[in-house]
Parts: C-alpha cells; sequence; structure tokens
C-alpha cells in the first residue's frame, strides 16, 4: 500500500486513540460526537433506572466507537 501524506489522511493516530486532521474527518468526527451525547442523554432521560440507562446506554456507545475506530484506522 502506497504511503499516504499527512495531509491526505482524514485522522492522524494520538497516543491509542485518532483525532481528526481534515475537513473529512471532521464531519465524521461530530455527528460521532453528538451521537454519543443524544444516546446518553435519551438513556438517562427515558428509563426508569440506572440500570435500565446503562443497558441500553452502554450497547450503544460500543458499537459507535467501534465504528468510528475502525473508520479512522481505513483512513489514517
Amino acid at each position: 500500500m502506497a504511503k499516504k501524506s499527512k495531509k491526505s489522511k482524514w485522522f492522524i493516530p494520538v497516543r491509542g486513540s485518532y483525532l481528526p486532521n481534515s475537513w473529512q474527518g471532521w464531519l465524521t468526527y461530530i455527528p460521532f460526537t453528538v451521537f454519543l451525547v443524544v444516546v446518553a442523554l435519551v438513556g438517562w432521560n427515558y428509563s426508569e433506572n440506572h440500570s435500565v440507562a446503562l443497558l441500553y446506554i452502554i450497547p450503544n456507545w460500543i458499537a459507535a466507537v467501534v465504528v468510528m475506530t475502525w473508520l479512522a484506522i481505513r483512513t489514517s
């Protein structure tokens, strides 16, 4: 695989994570962050207790993080 220049990378690896490096990276990172916040708000506001909220929030967050990490790895 040919090396990508730093400008063509959507994300750059930083201490085991990935940060946006281009407008495409930010265009995927901002909705990802909004999704995490919305899931947390919905989970806490519409559940009867904290256990039910966590059972809603945690799987959604794990799925989102897995997809985002996969995308960051593929585009960095």
